[in-house]
């Protein structure tokens, strides 16, 4: 798994599963205060999440985690607890992301008159320390965003590729090339031999 520098997650307690549920029904009642601990139990490790995945844009990954909470509002009474509430948050922030992301693709494609994925995979790495967590996260940054999002959803979060295709909407196998290609790109933007 890539290691990067975003604080770490708080580990899941089993007692916040329950008190999940028990912060669902109330804001679904109407109880803006639990609601208010929803957002401050789980904003913290989706922000890093949402962050990773828009290139370390803080804009665009705040754009993204105000999206899934308003979406998560809307959406809570249909929450069926069949999952945690953060795998259901998480879900729902991921798809946020990607959608930021497809819509900034398209309006700087239009914007700069060229194809921003071929334009990232041209920018060079500062000259800096090969293996510095901030070398990392400036190559990181610097990914193409597909193959961002399944570097960072595979190595980062855990997921399977099958998990990924199903978000990313592609298949296996391209989600199983996109990272291939990521850990590339991050090796070269590194300073380490293939």
């Amino acid at each position: 798994m890539l290691d990067a520098t975003m604080p770490a997650p708080r580990l899941a307690d089993p007692a916040d599963s329950a008190d999940d549920h028990a912060l669902v029904r109330a804001a679904v009642a109407g109880d803006m205060a639990a609601y208010e601990r929803i957002y401050r139990r789980h904003a913290p490790r989706l922000n890093a999440v949402l962050w990773r995945l828009c290139g370390g844009h803080a804009a665009r990954a705040e754009d993204a985690l105000q999206e899934t909470f308003l979406q998560a509002w809307r959406a809570l009474p249909s929450f069926r607890f069949e999952s945690s509430l953060g795998t259901w948050l998480h879900r729902m922030g991921v798809n946020a992301a990607l959608m930021e992301l497809r819509g900034r693709a398209g309006a700087e494609a239009l914007e700069t008159g060229e194809d921003t994925t071929d334009a990232m995979e041209m920018l060079v790495a500062p000259d800096r320390c090969a293996g510095t967590v901030m070398d990392l996260e400036r190559a990181l940054e610097t990914l193409p965003p597909r193959a961002r999002a399944v570097l960072v959803l595979h190595d980062i979060e855990g997921w399977k590729h099958h998990e990924i295709a199903d978000q990313l909407q592609m298949a296996v196998g391209s989600s199983k090339a996109q990272l291939h290609r990521a850990r590339g790109l991050l090796r070269a933007r590194l300073g380490e031999s293939a």
